[in-house]
């Protein structure tokens, strides 16, 4: 307890210093996770139309799942050098693979039945995407999201080894000093923001679920 309550006192003491930490580590979270989404979804979705594309994509972004965050962020450094380019870019290859994988799921998931009813009402590829293969994927592809998500939170911590600050900063300086007080005003942080993560984003998942839930008890 009186570990906690040094904690409490450190970050009152460097409130300005905790805040900025607080701003960089969301933008490591923010800025890896917005183009994941922005290239996991649409290749997630080219995997799950072509035999080709998944082998070739499924493969790879699985074979980086196998190389720890540390070792990523390194491999980066001598191209872009140290700080927030190079964490930014290894962190991205962090959250990649498990929203390409659940979009490929996801969309492979969908009975073919439904798409084939659809295409005999008369609905275009695009209107069958758009109003059908969507609504249905996105519980899957949101599960995918909230593991990269938390994945890539506590991950963004191991920025502070290349200078890129983050609430990983406080956490190292503990380490450093050997100072459990220091670690838990990083540590204590990342856990809640996590933890946040998963509450909301696994509220989501339910809230796109209900609806599908509904509509297949009213067929059955």
């Amino acid at each position: 307890m009186t570990t906690f309550l040094q904690a409490y006192e450190y970050a009152a003491s460097h409130l300005d210093k905790l805040q900025l930490a607080l701003q960089q580590h969301l933008l490591l979270v923010a800025a890896p996770l917005g183009v994941g989404l922005l290239l996991g979804l649409p290749l997630g979705l080219l995997s799950a139309r072509s035999k080709i594309a998944s082998t070739v994509l499924i493969n790879s972004f699985n074979s980086l799942r196998v190389i720890p965050s540390l070792a990523i962020l390194f491999i980066v450094i001598p191209y872009f050098g140290l700080g927030f380019k190079s964490a930014a870019i290894a962190l991205t290859f962090l959250v990649m693979p498990p929203i390409l994988i659940s979009t490929d799921v996801a969309f492979r998931s969908i009975d073919p039945m439904i798409l084939e009813a659809a295409r005999g009402m008369g609905m275009s590829s695009g209107r069958i995407l758009r109003t059908v293969e969507i609504p249905l994927a996105l519980p899957v592809v949101i599960a995918g999201v909230k593991t990269a998500t938390v994945e890539v939170i506590a991950s963004a911590t191991l920025a502070a080894f290349i200078g890129a600050g983050g609430l990983g900063d406080f956490v190292v300086l503990g380490f450093a000093v050997y100072d459990s007080a220091i670690l838990l005003v990083g540590a204590i942080p990342v856990a809640l923001m996590a933890l946040i993560a998963e509450i909301c984003l696994t509220i989501l998942q339910r809230v796109v679920q209900s609806p599908i839930n509904n509509q297949r008890s009213a067929v059955s």
